[in-house]
């Protein structure tokens, strides 16, 4: 039906590029009324199951830690539960006071809540609410394209500044002016990662990511899958690899074009950056307005006046053992749709081809703590950078990812998401899924392959989706 429906818009809008007579359109558009009338009498569209309910399935700690390990974690989910202020070094220019305010839905580690807390934050201090933010909207951080001059920028631009909030006497500064940015299309968006079972995914070997890569490859080029490492010609190289994002030529596999090697350097920008909390890796402020420092730099740092090493360690290391030792999402055998609904679904997801940059599962390398060594992870994402081409284009490159490539996101916990795409414009997984077709994606040729299914087999790879 989809096929007949796609052949007759075709139709009318070649008629109305050869100036067609009214009558004839209005035929075809009543025929087309007809037709779909006639068929939705006996087909149920498929559609997104929604959010899944029950228990959060997400937040605890990994199965087998063993000795002090439980204190790393239960300090660092205090710390990263933790709302900042401005004495403790805040600002000058933030995105939000705490991490779990981006990182909460379905529990603390997660990703953006169904009830934006950036939009309460506005109302501490002087600040107004960007027009890209909404109450029942995603968690967001904008970056610019382009700079003045028309070079590239692709930063961050903090929200909101600590002008008029509790201990910023005498502090000044005024909010980028996103309404002329947007205005000239010059911002994009990014949404929270979940970190769930984030330690897992930073102990797979390079050889297994590269490895996946290289298998598989008639279906892939069949495809037209390609995907790549997080890598870039430098002027430097080793071991035969160059890179601007790891600084040791090995992949980087965290944040929306994999641009971060590891969870600590992960910790120490987004603290920096979306809380303006300088620290032992992001020394200097990225607003060196002296009339806005309250605190010393950089603000948060080891400890090196106490004798415990959980004491001793700065919140960047706190965040980072958190997320290290955070587990990943426990997938539903039978919810949404049964049991026998999802295993289809997962029969499809793989005929399809979405398996093949989504990655079912890899395994961690040997490791010192038992409870990351040798693990299964099945996270669905091969973790390289693909070409999702110029419909989801964001025109900001990071590393070796270019204007046009993201990160394969992991689908783990995907059940309990609410928002979608690496910009949050999505809130269903029937416009997520289209939303990979356009100019160049590579996953045009899975994109339309699901687009060819029944209904009843869509819902079955939705209800799959869902129950990860």
């Amino acid at each position: 039906m989809k096929q007949w429906k796609s052949a007759w818009a075709g139709v009318c809008v070649n008629g109305r590029s050869l100036s067609i007579s009214l009558a004839v359109a209005t035929v075809c558009l009543l025929t087309f009324q007809v037709e779909i009338g006639s068929q939705t009498a006996s087909v149920t569209q498929a559609k997104d199951p929604g959010v899944r309910g029950g228990p959060a399935g997400a937040g605890d700690p990994l199965p087998g830690l063993v000795g002090y390990q439980g204190d790393y974690f239960n300090v660092g989910k205090e710390d990263f539960e933790e709302a900042e202020e401005v004495d403790e070094g805040m600002g000058p220019r933030m995105n939000l006071d705490s991490c779990v305010g981006c990182h909460s839905q379905p529990a603390t580690g997660g990703t953006s809540p169904a009830v934006n807390p950036q939009v309460a934050f506005a109302s501490g201090g002087s600040d107004s609410v960007p027009p890209f933010l909404s109450l029942n909207g995603p968690v967001r951080e904008a970056r610019f394209v382009r700079n003045q001059d028309g070079s590239a920028d692709g930063g961050v631009h903090a929200l909101f500044t600590i002008t008029g909030r509790d201990g910023a006497d005498g502090c000044s500064l005024e909010q980028p002016d996103f309404a002329a940015q947007m205005a000239a299309r010059n911002v994009v968006f990014r949404i929270p990662t979940p970190t769930f079972g984030a330690g897992l995914i930073e102990l797979i070997p390079d050889w297994a990511i590269l490895a996946n890569r290289n298998g598989a490859a008639s279906e892939k080029s069949a495809l037209g899958i390609r995907g790549r490492a997080n890598f870039a010609v430098a002027g430097r190289t080793l071991s035969g690899q160059t890179n601007t994002n790891g600084n040791d030529g090995t992949i980087a596999r965290f944040g929306w074009k994999a641009q971060n090697k590891s969870l600590l350097l992960f910790a120490g920008e987004a603290y920096n950056v979306e809380m303006g909390i300088s620290n032992d890796l992001f020394q200097t402020e990225r607003d060196e307005n002296e009339g806005c420092r309250s605190a010393d730099t950089p603000n948060s740092i080891t400890d090196t006046d106490v004798t415990t090493a959980v004491d001793a360690m700065s919140s960047i290391e706190k965040f980072a053992f958190f997320m290290r030792f955070l587990a990943p999402p426990t997938p539903s055998p039978d919810t949404p749709g049964g049991a026998p609904s999802i295993a289809a679904g997962a029969t499809l997801f793989q005929s399809v081809g979405c398996v093949h940059c989504h990655t079912p599962s890899f395994t961690t390398s040997r490791s010192r703590i038992a409870a990351l060594s040798n693990q299964p992870v099945n996270l669905f994402s091969d973790l390289l950078v693909h070409d999702m081409g110029v419909g989801l284009a964001d025109g900001v490159s990071q590393g070796g990812a270019n204007g046009r490539e993201f990160r394969t996101a992991p689908l783990w916990g995907l059940g309990q998401r609410i928002f979608f795409l690496h910009d949050g414009r999505a809130s269903d997984l029937v416009s997520a899924i289209k939303a990979h077709a356009s100019l160049f994606s590579e996953a045009n040729g899975a994109a339309a392959n699901y687009l060819r299914l029944t209904e009843p087999q869509k819902q079955n790879l939705l209800n799959f989706l869902r129950s990860l």
